[in-house]
């Protein structure tokens, strides 16, 4: 009887999840746990550990898992879960200990190679980071984020060639992701490939025009061709499409001033420190502002 009812809470539960019911999925998992079978069975501590860190019940979640480990301390996925809890507050050398003992119990556990490899990449250790996304990819090639990633870091270390490569299959596997769509049109402006660039802004705008940062370089290639008024025209864009960006304003500031409209400039630059405070320091040291200084308006506003 018990076990009927075990496997009867348990299925209801999941089923409650598929929904996103997760309050009432948790409640049939309780009423699971309950049950002396309940205590013993690793899966159901899973689901429940998985459930609370959704819920962030993170104590509850750490407790879950610390339970699936006393019935077997060589269950991998426990010492992920803990990992991904203690990487989510900032615990970083914490979780890495429990991703290494996670891959140390399964050499294919991609997802543990995936966030230790993030871990190394936030701390700087770009090397170690490439390692251990390499080591994702080996594992399965097919993955977006791993690829995307490596790109990046690629990129930044100047390694442009194998960037744009593991761009190019992040691309295979999702050819509308705005990000890596962005970060590709990054590599080619990198490697002096213009045309390129502004296509995959532009490819970036369309999948997402709600990122800003895709207007703001494409309008920047236009800027350094002198083409002041193109370059406006793409920052105003951005601007219709994300209105709460003060460094659109503040660039369409620069690019007013450049062409001497500039009652025009300094009203995207009192806009852009409406948003962003940061900006009242900075546009005083910044030499394309320099013509609008002298504005009767300027000085009242800033003096």
């Amino acid at each position: 009887m018990d076990s009927y009812l075990f496997n009867n809470h348990i299925n209801v539960a999941r089923s409650f999840k598929a929904e996103g019911n997760k309050l009432k999925a948790l409640q049939f998992y309780k009423k699971a746990y309950k049950l002396e079978e309940g205590r013993h069975d690793i899966e159901l501590l899973l689901d429940m550990a998985l459930l609370y860190h959704e819920l962030e019940q993170i104590d509850l979640a750490e407790e879950k898992y610390r339970e699936v480990l006393k019935i077997d301390d060589k269950e991998e996925r426990a010492y992920y879960g803990l990992g991904t809890l203690y990487d989510e507050d900032g615990f970083f050398e914490e979780a890495k200990e429990y991703y290494k003992k996670a891959i140390k119990l399964n050499k294919n556990y991609d997802k543990a190679y995936f966030f230790l490899a993030n871990i190394y990449d936030e701390e700087g250790e770009k090397e170690k980071a490439i390692e251990l996304y390499k080591k994702v990819l080996e594992i399965n090639p097919k993955d977006l984020w791993a690829n995307a990633n490596i790109a990046c870091i690629m990129e930044e270390v100047g390694r442009l060639k194998e960037a744009e490569k593991n761009n190019n299959s992040a691309l295979d596997i999702e050819p509308n992701q705005f990000r890596i769509l962005f970060n590709m049109g990054v590599v080619q402006k990198g490697l002096g490939n213009n045309e390129k660039a502004k296509e995959y802004y532009k490819k970036s705008i369309e999948s997402n025009p709600n990122f800003p940062y895709s207007h703001l370089n494409l309008g920047v290639i236009y800027r350094e061709a002198n083409n002041y008024k193109k370059a406006i025209e793409i920052i105003s864009n951005g601007i219709k499409e994300n209105k709460d960006q003060g460094f659109l304003y503040y660039n369409r500031a620069c690019f007013y001033a450049l062409i001497g409209e500039l009652e025009k400039a300094l009203d995207d630059i009192i806009k852009s420190v409406e948003l962003d405070g940061f900006f009242v320091e900075y546009m005083k040291k910044d030499k394309e502002l320099d013509v609008i200084r002298n504005l009767p308006r300027y000085k009242e506003k800033f003096k």
